[in-house]
């Protein structure tokens, strides 16, 4: 019979509580001050790709088909670069625009210009409907909340499994023509870990929806990031949906922000030709192409996709380490009182840790008092609400391991405590 914390008598629970206080104070005693708040690459991981600040060189500005990539013009990008991420994701390289550093730009641009005007498949802007709704898979990224939540559109839960979002949900909320579209972050979930099966990806091509333009924002992220010497399959969601009658449902997203330097990088844009060319009639009016030496460093940085898988492992070797601590560290600090349940990603950034109902914000808040800053709970959910107050977010790829053990084991003493006071009151 396995006895958890809340089945700990009067008695035992008073003891427990006791030890658990004590800890805490020596915890606070220490003065830290530690941040786990951010899926931030390393110093180690910046790096790695350091020779790129060097790259193409003085006399080497040339794309392949001779482009002076010092001038203005070419919206959709280098071929060199779109290329080499076109082999890497499995699309095809006609249907991938490059862009600037981050895709999180483009996405806020795709919002806009249909709030703004309409999609291609719209009667008329978004701006015009009566209301707007959008799908959010939780726990989920804050920042693509944010973005929806700034343009006021209605945010429905959508629970994930561990195949993707719970489609049987999806299914009955995308029968209401208010519903626009759906945040996704399909490899590697933030900030769950979790990848969508290839049902599931089917699914959401080839389901029917009451809205002609519903959209989903395909946000691949951490679609080559991963912790093992294994890459995931990356569907072909592009074609699969085209195939099922829905040519322009997805919105497909990646960039280099955590394989390079992020804030430097380069972001992607993959879709249908009528998609591309809808975006396109707007883009080139907010601007006149993107950084074309920066999308020519990164082709010539990482020459093909060999060598920028060769580069994911040398990710994988600096980050795998420090998720196994911190999957340790919770199992042998909480395994055995029935306080924490907690993902265990194969890639990605990030560990998504369920505590007590009730008790995140009390953890958040105890973790802050002794010098430990993490993600605000509730930032998985849309605006910042979860109503369980159950989901923290935890990011180990920042600190050292020394820094992150102590950490999370500070963690882990805010999580007993706020259990143990959660079950004295109960």
């Amino acid at each position: 019979i396995i006895v958890t914390l809340r089945d700990y008598d009067a008695e035992r629970l008073a003891a427990f509580t006791k030890d658990i206080n004590a800890k805490y104070d020596e915890l606070k005693a220490r003065n830290l001050t530690l941040d786990l708040t951010r899926g931030k690459p390393s110093a180690e991981q910046l790096d790695f790709s350091n020779a790129i600040l060097a790259l193409p060189g003085v006399d080497d500005y040339h794309a392949a088909d001779g482009t002076d990539c010092r001038n203005y013009g070419g919206l959709t990008g280098i071929k060199d670069i779109r290329a080499l991420w076109a082999e890497a994701l499995g699309l095809p390289v006609d249907n991938v625009i490059a862009g600037d550093a981050s895709s999180l730009n483009i996405m806020f641009d795709l919002i806009s210009f249909a709030f703004m005007f309409g999609t291609n498949d719209s009667e008329r802007p978004w701006r015009d409907e009566p209301k707007v709704k959008w799908l959010c898979p939780v726990p989920g990224y804050d920042r693509h909340f944010s973005i929806t939540e700034l343009f006021g559109f209605e945010m429905l839960h959508v629970p994930m499994t561990d195949d993707g979002p719970d489609m049987a949900v999806v299914k009955e909320l995308v029968k209401d023509p208010a519903v626009k579209g759906m945040w996704t972050v399909p490899i590697f979930g933030n900030p769950t870990g979790v990848t969508f099966s290839e049902a599931t990806c089917k699914e959401l091509a080839a389901m029917d929806t009451a809205a002609p333009d519903f959209r989903i924002i395909w946000d691949n992220a951490y679609a080559i990031h991963t912790l093992t010497d294994e890459f995931p399959v990356v569907y072909n969601v592009l074609e699969l949906s085209a195939a099922a009658g829905h040519p322009n449902r997805f919105w497909f997203m990646s960039s280099t922000s955590k394989i390079t330097h992020a804030g430097s990088g380069v972001s992607f844009f993959a879709s249908s030709t009528a998609n591309l060319d809808w975006y396109a009639s707007y883009a080139n009016i907010r601007g006149i192409g993107p950084n074309k030496i920066n999308q020519l460093a990164h082709a010539k940085y990482f020459q093909d996709v060999a060598g920028l898988k060769a580069l994911m492992q040398k990710h994988a070797g600096s980050l795998a380490p420090k998720f196994e601590r911190v999957l340790t560290i919770l199992e042998e600090r909480l395994g055995d009182y029935g306080v924490a349940t907690w993902t265990k990603p194969k890639g990605g950034y990030f560990i998504s840790l369920d505590v007590v109902d009730g008790t995140a914000s009390r953890v958040v808040e105890l973790a802050k008092e002794a010098g430990i800053a993490l993600t605000a709970a509730g930032s998985s959910y849309p605006l910042k609400q979860d109503p369980n107050d159950r989901n923290i977010r935890l990011a180990p790829s920042l600190p050292p391991v020394s820094e992150l053990e102590i950490a999370m084991d500070g963690v882990a003493t805010c999580v007993l405590k706020a259990a143990a006071e959660k079950a004295a009151a109960s």
